[in-house]
């Protein structure tokens, strides 16, 4: 019965349906659009507003205690979070199909708190070998500083492997969905496999293919992170990151040790795990490291991130249309050594990108082209249509060279083993027409 309906059946003409607000069971275009937003009665603004405060009143003494022992759900500072934040939480939770997220300040602090929740100094972390070079270097540099050591993995498939990394004082898997810059993508439900039999969470940076290509807890999955810099918000206007919480790891059960979740916050309460079940792992990130280290999204780029989302699929289908194009177009190329894009026939991951992807592998790839580094200048040098420069995900088409920049402070046998060659250029494809990207690349190669 329609909610315009009296108790008769009869449509009542003075009754009006009040908008919507719970978005379970829409479509994704629509929950892009929608998920998140709030009923504000001062204005009847229909965009979110930017909520410029840093603080929050207190209805009373006890609301206030309430608060702050996690009884009550209010706000407390924006440190923790924000109402601008929170539209883009639960829309980013709800894209992911999360029990719920957090906004913080860049890709690299989500992955910092997303990682520091379940590990301190003692504990150790093993990665898939082929991650992004910033991450890599976050691992080998501050986690290092911290007390934190990871291993890396170069075959996911090879189980001895993982088993000889894997210790007592493991803590968690990380791995991406779509590495950067070889576009050498994970089979991240043998990665989940390997994680359930050795009782560990695995930790997702699932920045590239966004949810619109891929929702990694669907494969096994437990946490989920974003440089939602990239595609979420798509700009490159503002920077930002999101954890998201899967709800699927049993923290209260597992036998290796997670204090932050498993023990009591305070003397007298009951243990995050055992409070807040589904939603424990996001609650301890929350509390006990984004509000301790403090690396909050501003209410601004907060805006910025919930407005970038709702164009996501829109984007997400011309930035893969052209890559496509693009790719195929260079692989036939004179001047072009290679080109890593799993979506090519012929690229060692393209069945494992038509079982997952579809065989739309994202827009962010490598080419090598001939003459190695003095190839590689000169084909950057000429670009006139694609920017110079670092990030990825943007409206904009962008070229990189990634041996003498993201991983210049590597050693030469690393880049190696990691495929990263003297002509080899990254790649990210924006949503330009598709004919005038190939004449600014023709261009360049042929100079």
């Amino acid at each position: 019965m329609s909610d315009l309906c009296d108790v008769t059946g009869v449509a009542d003409d003075n009754l009006v349906a009040e908008p919507e607000y719970d978005w379970q069971g829409y479509a994704f275009d629509t929950r892009q659009v929608h998920a998140g937003e709030y009923d504000d009665r001062s204005s009847g603004a229909r965009i979110p507003p930017i909520a410029m405060t840093a603080g929050y009143r207190f209805d009373s003494f006890d609301d206030a205690r309430g608060r702050f022992s996690g009884e009550g759900d209010g706000l407390i500072y924006s440190r923790q979070r924000n109402p601008s934040g929170s539209v883009a939480e639960k829309r980013i939770a709800s894209l992911e199909g999360g029990t719920e997220a957090i906004v913080v300040s860049s890709g690299q602090a989500a992955i910092t708190a997303a990682l520091l929740s379940i590990a301190q100094a003692g504990d150790h972390i093993v990665s898939t070998a082929s991650i992004y070079s910033g991450t890599r270097i976050l691992f080998g540099r501050s986690f290092a500083r911290f007390g934190v050591t990871v291993d890396y993995a170069w075959d996911e498939f090879d189980d001895d492997e993982w088993d000889r990394l894997i210790t007592p004082q493991t803590r968690a898997i990380f791995s991406e969905t779509i590495p950067n810059p070889k576009n050498d993508i994970v089979d991240i439900e043998r990665v989940a496999a390997v994680a359930r039999r050795h009782g560990l969470p695995f930790v997702v940076d699932n920045t590239i293919a966004t949810p619109y290509l891929i929702r990694p807890f669907e494969h096994g999955a437990d946490v989920v992170v974003h440089s939602s810099t990239k595609f979420f918000s798509g700009h490159g206007a503002a920077i930002s990151g999101t954890i998201v919480d899967g709800g699927t790891f049993d923290w209260a059960a597992s036998d290796r040790s997670y204090p932050l979740i498993q023990r009591p916050s305070s003397p007298g309460l009951q243990s995050i795990a055992e409070r807040f079940g589904a939603t424990a792992y996001a609650r301890a990130t929350r509390e006990a490291v984004v509000n301790d280290i403090g690396p909050s999204l501003s209410p601004f780029n907060s805006f910025l991130l919930h407005q970038g989302i709702e164009t996501l699929s829109l984007r997400m289908e011309r930035h893969l249309e052209n890559s496509a194009a693009i790719a195929a177009w260079l692989a036939a190329h004179p001047r072009v050594e290679s080109v890593d894009y799993a979506g090519l026939p012929g690229n060692p991951r393209h069945d494992l990108a038509q079982r997952l992807y579809g065989g739309r592998s994202g827009s962010v790839f490598s080419v090598t082209v001939r003459g190695g580094e003095a190839g590689a200048r000169r084909f950057l040098d000429n670009l006139r249509v694609i920017s110079r420069m670092t990030n990825i995900g943007d409206t904009r088409s962008m070229a990189l060279h990634p041996a003498t920049t993201t991983h210049g402070s590597f050693t030469q046998e690393l880049r190696d083993r990691l495929g990263i060659a003297p002509g080899l250029i990254r790649l990210s494809i924006g949503i330009e027409g598709v004919d005038d990207l190939v004449r600014d690349l023709d261009r360049a190669l042929l100079a």
